[in-house]
């Protein structure tokens, strides 16, 4: 085959040109720390990495769903620690009412006054908002047109027949999406320990300490009731712990599904950076080979040959 200085000038010219694409792309990816920046450059390791990123992306939505949990349960916790205190010393109160003969006159209405106040409290905790959302109302959590989710007799004019006591939120469950296919239930229900039961039990509290008459076994008898109530606080209590035990494995679960698939993406997609200086070390040493071979041998002019 006859082989023309045309010829030697291509393939010098187009070896030249393909050396230059891959110095191109080993300094890109020196540069960018990036195996490939765009999906043409191969096509089997973008998609991995979409998978990848893809993964990443729902997993860091999960931890900010727990984040939400945790501020979400913890406050609930919060408020149910509050309300123990205060039925803790409603029964003491009930105690110290019902002690033959230890109070005078007008102390027990001292301790009226005290449970009207407990029971106030009580009921402020029970429309407790966490980031403008009413966290004992289930899923109506932003009440209703305005009105608290819990009301008692007196407080909402608007109601056309307002009761003694008014709920207007609903009981159902608050779910969020904390791992693939898992939703946990963040919110106590209200009837649990908000009760129409416990509000009246209080109101009947305070009246028969007011009373003069009441003797103190009628007195008494709100020990009873108060530790019913007790228990059903310590109950919601202990089913909002084992959800917090819950979500406390799941984080941990997500946390390390996140640094497996971060570590996976990264292996994908980020160049070996040793590699690749020693990659471009090797090319420029060959470039710079190819150009002085490609001088001598490709002469320019007629005078190259007469000489």
């Amino acid at each position: 085959m006859r082989v023309t200085q045309s010829m030697l000038t291509n393939n010098m010219l187009r070896n030249l040109s393909n050396s230059y694409n891959s110095l191109g792309k080993y300094m890109e990816q020196l540069s960018t720390g990036k195996k490939i920046n765009r999906p043409s450059d191969d096509p089997v390791i973008a998609m991995k990495g979409m998978n990848y990123r893809t993964q990443v992306n729902q997993l860091e939505q999960y931890e900010r769903n727990i984040g939400e949990v945790h501020n979400w349960m913890d406050n609930t916790d919060s408020a149910l620690e509050k309300v123990q205190k205060g039925l803790e010393r409603l029964r003491e109160l009930a105690v110290q009412g019902g002690a033959n003969g230890t109070y005078e006159e007008g102390q027990r209405g001292n301790m009226a006054s005290e449970v009207r106040q407990l029971k106030e409290h009580i009921l402020e905790i029970a429309n407790t908002k966490v980031n403008n959302k009413y966290i004992f109302s289930g899923t109506a959590t932003t009440g209703n047109g305005g009105d608290k989710p819990y009301v008692l007799d007196g407080e909402d004019t608007s109601a056309a027949n307002p009761d003694f006591f008014q709920f207007y939120g609903n009981q159902d469950a608050v779910n969020i999406e904390v791992s693939t296919g898992s939703k946990i239930q963040v919110n106590t229900k209200g009837n649990e320990v908000f009760t129409e039961d416990l509000f009246k039990d209080l109101t009947d509290f305070a009246n028969t300490l007011d009373d003069d008459n009441a003797s103190d076994e009628e007195i008494a008898q709100f020990i009873e009731k108060i530790d019913g109530h007790i228990d059903n606080n310590v109950n919601a209590r202990a089913d909002l712990g084992a959800r917090q035990n819950r979500i406390d494995l799941i984080e941990n679960r997500v946390l390390e599904q996140q640094v497996t698939a971060t570590d996976m993406m990264s292996k994908n997609e980020n160049a070996d950076l040793e590699e690749v200086i020693l990659n471009l070390t090797s090319q420029e040493a060959v470039h710079r080979a190819a150009l002085s071979a490609g001088a001598r041998v490709i002469q320019p002019t007629l005078l190259d040959f007469l000489r």
